[in-house]
């Protein structure tokens, strides 16, 4: 489930890329500069198919940071935003849909 979260979340910030400069840094900068200015740290990830790692930090009052980190360690900051909620996970054996 959570992964379904993750890969819709991408989905909706792809179409925000292609309107907007992305912000990149080395990774170790990116974690840092968050967690200093927003008091963000890594709460979730995922591997791509183009084998980039997508990373979503969040912090205690809501903010939260979404970044794809390719190879090189090179991270791009694809959307940001507040009012970060965790979902629970609710295991079930009957399937679970959104809507």
């Amino acid at each position: 489930m959570a992964r379904i979260w993750l890969l819709a979340a991408t989905l909706i910030c792809v179409g925000t890329l292609a309107q907007a400069q992305s912000v990149c840094h080395q990774r170790a900068e990116f974690i840092t500069e968050l967690g200093k200015k927003y008091r963000e740290a890594p709460v979730a990830y995922g591997l791509t198919s183009a084998g980039k790692v997508i990373e979503v930090l969040t912090s205690g009052t809501g903010s939260w940071t979404m970044i794809v980190t390719s190879t090189d360690g090179t991270s791009c900051a694809v959307a940001a935003g507040e009012s970060w909620a965790k979902v629970p996970i609710i295991v079930s054996t009957a399937p679970n849909y959104i809507f």
